[in-house]
């Protein structure tokens, strides 16, 4: 069966269906058809509901190869489904993130032109209003819900053709499609599995947006691929997620600092057994040390990984091992990557020094999408000699160990020293009162630049009663002098984008107009 895939992917999945077929590939909770039911899935089941997928994109929708597949809609299990059989098409898997505004989501139809659009109930309006050259929209079920023809042809398809078209944020500037090949995606898997050491009998709890490469590639598609289960929710809940350590007895999971800081404040986190867990990975370049601190508390080691929708993203991983020896780092690059720190004039830095991240490995994305055609990914657009440029900042230990200390375009430079907005921050989030913060530098006729600390304050009494004078009292013993914020600013709410970044050039412009 197996053998007679081209598609490297199709072919893996394929062999689990021949060699695991009763081995549970997926459990899926909260269809919007049956939200109380649990849908399970062994790797034959899987790779069946692959098969009548595939023919009917192929049969019944007319997608060829090099074709675009579009997705709009809360986690499924058909995503994953219909991203294997986009695999064996030659076709382009495009997710759509359901964050953005409708004029953005136009924006990103208007440059990936899928030629079919899949959506579930929850975004059919949005669907129905998005238009495209030649675009049909159905509801995903339609590629399940009746029997599809056999025996059609499959196109002969290679490792290097594209398979994930990811757009990124778009926090500074239009989205851009971040273009990966069958074979990155491959090479990703395997730095996944190097930086989870999967075992037989591993759990992945997978709860983050699918349509972020970080809640696809850092754990979900790479645990499929190794045979390992894959339990998953619709969408990130607190409740729900603790629920499931009982419930199934996942041994893994992927948190950023927002879901960390939700179960953290959840009523049930102390009195909730994590004892099923063997670690949590952070899928985030710099995580609150107070977040991972509460979970070695508990007896639970937090990895992270480093890496972006440019790279695939597993770049830098601190692994669960070394996890709490080296808390707050981002660890080492992952065997088939290649990172380096370099200056603004572009040459290496030694040990110790700061140095913007730079990244050359299989799984990077071939190029930035331009327009429609396969010509216009293969220049590389956005590497620069094979290399990403990611326009972080970093040190690097004598051991290796890098750190990422801020954003180069982040930094603040007072009076020629350099400040990096997310030391600072990580002491604030530490602060109790402090919802969250963000640090932005502000124009000084003296210094050039000062650092101001913009926070939102938690609604309890301690959040209530916290004042500037509280802040800086906080700090002045943990950091430097010419750190110490200028000025501690207020507000309701941070401006952030559909990803929940913190928009820092809308913040320092609002901070401007509001104090010039």
């Amino acid at each position: 069966m197996f053998d007679q895939e081209s598609s490297l992917i199709a072919a893996r999945f394929a062999q689990l269906a021949q060699t695991r077929g009763a081995q549970p590939a997926m459990t899926f909770r909260g269809d919007e058809r049956k939200p109380d039911h649990t849908f399970a899935y062994d790797f034959g089941k899987f790779w069946r509901r692959v098969e009548r997928v595939t023919a009917h994109l192929q049969a019944s929708w007319g997608v060829q190869s090099g074709e675009r597949v579009a997705w709009l809609g809360f986690n499924h299990e058909l995503q994953l489904v219909t991203l294997v059989a986009c695999a064996r098409l030659g076709a382009i898997f495009m997710p759509l993130n359901f964050r953005l505004a409708l004029p953005e989501l136009q924006q990103v139809m208007d440059d990936g032109q899928p030629r079919l659009l899949l959506h579930d109930s929850a975004h059919q309006a949005v669907a129905s209003a998005l238009q495209g050259q030649r675009l049909q929209t159905t509801h995903h079920d339609s590629l399940i819900a009746t029997a599809a023809p056999r025996g059609l042809p499959l196109p002969q398809v290679h490792s290097d053709q594209a398979l994930l078209l990811a757009y990124t944020s778009g926090t500074t500037g239009r989205p851009k499609g971040a273009v990966h090949t069958q074979a990155a995606l491959l090479a990703n898997a395997r730095a996944s599995h190097w930086a989870h050491a999967f075992v037989p009998g591993d759990k992945v709890l997978s709860t983050l947006p699918v349509f972020h490469v970080g809640g696809l590639c850092i754990q979900t598609l790479p645990a499929l691929l190794a045979g390992i289960e894959v339990v998953l929710h619709p969408r990130f809940d607190a409740t729900a997620w603790l629920d499931e350590l009982a419930a199934s007895r996942p041994t893994l999971s992927l948190l950023v600092p927002a879901t960390l800081r939700a179960l953290l404040e959840h009523p049930r986190w102390e009195s909730t057994s994590l004892q099923s867990l063997r670690g949590v990975i952070a899928g985030s370049s710099t995580v609150p040390l107070a977040y991972l601190q509460a979970l070695h508390a508990r007896g639970v080691p937090a990895g992270q990984v480093y890496g972006s929708t440019e790279t695939g993203p597993i770049s830098i991983v601190l692994r669960l091992p070394d996890a709490m020896a080296r808390m707050g780092s981002a660890g080492w690059p992952q065997p088939e990557a290649e990172v380096k720190l370099v200056d603004s004039l572009g040459r290496e830095v030694g040990p110790g020094q700061t140095g913007e991240v730079c990244i050359r490995a299989a799984n990077l994305m071939c190029g930035y999408w331009q327009g429609d055609g396969e010509a216009s990914i293969a220049a590389g657009l956005g590497l620069q000699d094979g290399w990403f440029h990611s326009g972080d900042l970093g040190q690097r230990a004598p051991d290796g160990c890098i750190t990422i200390v801020g954003r180069s375009k982040d930094m603040v430079i007072s009076g020629g020293e350099n400040i990096y907005p997310a030391e600072i921050e990580n002491l604030l989030v530490s602060l109790p009162g402090v919802a969250e913060c963000a640090v932005v530098g502000l124009p000084d006729a003296r210094w050039g630049e000062v650092p101001v600390a913009v926070l939102v304050r938690s609604p309890d009494a301690l959040g209530q009663a916290l004042g500037e004078d509280a802040v800086l009292a906080h700090l002045q013993p943990r950091i430097a002098r010419f750190k110490l914020p200028r000025r501690v600013v207020f507000m309701d709410s941070l401006p952030k984008s559909a990803l929940g970044k913190v928009q820092k050039p809308a913040l320092q412009a609002e901070l401007i107009r509001t104090n010039p």
